[in-house]
């Protein structure tokens, strides 16, 4: 089977205001047959779906990003059945606003992991049926402690990024819970670190490294809006960081955070076999497939980051390929 995914998918803001507008399809382009055909489509939900008006404020916040409830057919319509809510912008409206956003995914059957009621819920893996395969993810975010869930009240699985015994054991127990839900493929999804890094710290692959030895099979990062090099380790890949998919942000004219991938995880039995990954290009409120000139420097740029990890990406027109196996 094919697992799909992208990297932060904000429908708020320009985004919303695009709602009714055009149809819940046309926010994905051409990019939507492509999503349509995995098995599982999975993606970081980069906004609370709730029409609660006030805005978090302590700490204080530039950015508050929500959309409405119609906002859920736009996720339906590429076929997502997994998010990712440990980011930075899931509270933006408050617990309100996060409430909100469980009952909408729960009633459009739109799994979640990495938020909840209290901290048990917010830790409870995610686990999907996808072509007779079941696929569980557990989610973290380092970003903003304060919203940290705990014991009675709501909000992100929250950890710091570390390689040490305490917060290993934390991802422990959530590749072991997503065992026994079933799952037979874990993923760790990590929105971590700050925004336009290319490059992943020294310290962050020493973390995934300590992860895939622990049980994770496959890394799903995200957080810097721009995607990172790809590394294979022990035979399981680490996305670093799969940047942006859909959003109305501006454009950095250097890093170019309108330049991302669909990155397709193929999978024979229980075991990832090989990536593909196909350029995009992010428009306002809309997302492409790439053509020259981005499709030649996404293609240049990620087989350059990926070989600094000694991963050997493979161009073959406009989709690239990496080899997962172990030799």
């Amino acid at each position: 089977m094919q697992l799909a995914m992208v990297g932060d998918v904000m429908l708020g803001r320009g985004v919303a205001g695009e709602i009714g507008y055009r149809s819940p399809e046309g926010f994905w382009g051409n990019t939507l047959p492509l999503l349509r055909e995995a098995g599982l489509a999975l993606a970081n939900l980069e906004c609370a779906i709730t029409t609660h008006a006030t805005p978090w404020t302590h700490p204080p916040k530039v950015y508050h990003f929500r959309t409405p409830p119609e906002g859920i057919d736009i996720l339906l319509a590429a076929g997502v059945r997994l998010v990712s809510l440990a980011n930075n912008h899931t509270l933006d409206f408050g617990e309100a606003g996060l409430l909100d956003t469980l009952r909408a995914l729960d009633a459009a059957g739109i799994a979640y992991a990495g938020a909840g009621i209290d901290l048990t819920a917010a830790r409870r893996p995610a686990v999907v049926a996808a072509d007779g395969l079941q696929i569980g993810m557990i989610a973290f975010s380092d970003n903003i402690p304060e919203w940290a869930a705990t014991p009675d009240t709501a909000g992100i699985s929250h950890i710091d990024i570390r390689p040490d015994p305490e917060t290993f054991s934390i991802v422990e127990q959530g590749v072991e819970r997503a065992r026994a839900a079933g799952a037979q493929l874990v993923i760790l999804s990590l929105h971590w670190g700050p925004n336009m890094r290319l490059r992943p710290p020294e310290h962050f692959r020493q973390f995934v490294h300590g992860a895939l030895n622990r049980g994770v099979d496959l890394v799903y990062g995200h957080s810097a809006h721009v995607f990172q090099g790809v590394e294979i380790y022990k035979g399981k890949p680490i996305l670093y960081d799969t940047g942006d998919f859909l959003d109305d942000y501006a454009t950095d004219p250097l890093l170019r955070n309108d330049q991302s991938l669909i990155f397709f995880a193929e999978i024979e039995g229980t075991a990832v076999q090989a990536l593909r990954m196909v350029p995009v290009h992010l428009k306002y409120s809309e997302v492409d497939l790439a053509v020259n000139p981005e499709l030649d420097e996404i293609c240049s740029r990620i087989i350059a980051l990926s070989r600094e990890m000694n991963t050997h990406v493979v161009r073959h027109g406009d989709t690239l390929h990496v080899d997962v196996r172990p030799t």
